[in-house]
């Protein structure tokens, strides 16, 4: 359950706090879910991860659908992507789970040096 809900949460909050301050405010949202929403670093890390690696992969699909490939299969064939759009998608998308699972990283750590159990497991 909390897994779900920090879920949500992070991708709520990574959205809207995106629409008005820079990308990497992603880090910032999962950061904050993970300090408010307490799980064991691990799953807080792929809570994080797994958030924003759905809400930038289907942000970045749909706007490659709407333009009809044409800025992704641009920018895919300067990468060594094989001019595949798709690739690209998966590559942002992943580029943003890694900040934000960091950010969710730092968030359960941080918690959990605050509350002075920091000898505890990573899982």
């Amino acid at each position: 359950m909390k897994f779900t809900a920090a879920l949500i949460l992070t991708m709520l909050l990574a959205f809207a706090m995106c629409l008005f301050l820079p990308w990497w405010t992603i880090a910032l949202a999962a950061m904050i879910v993970a300090v408010c929403i307490y799980q064991w670093p691990l799953r807080a890390f792929f809570a994080g991860f797994l958030a924003l690696f759905l809400l930038w992969g289907m942000q970045s699909f749909f706007i490659d659908q709407q333009n009809g490939h044409l800025l992704a299969s641009k920018v895919a064939q300067i990468l060594p992507l094989g001019g595949s759009p798709f690739a690209l998608v998966l590559v942002t998308a992943f580029v943003g789970a890694l900040v934000a699972g960091m950010g969710a990283l730092t968030g359960s750590l941080l918690r959990r040096a605050i509350e002075g159990s920091g000898a505890r497991q990573m899982f």
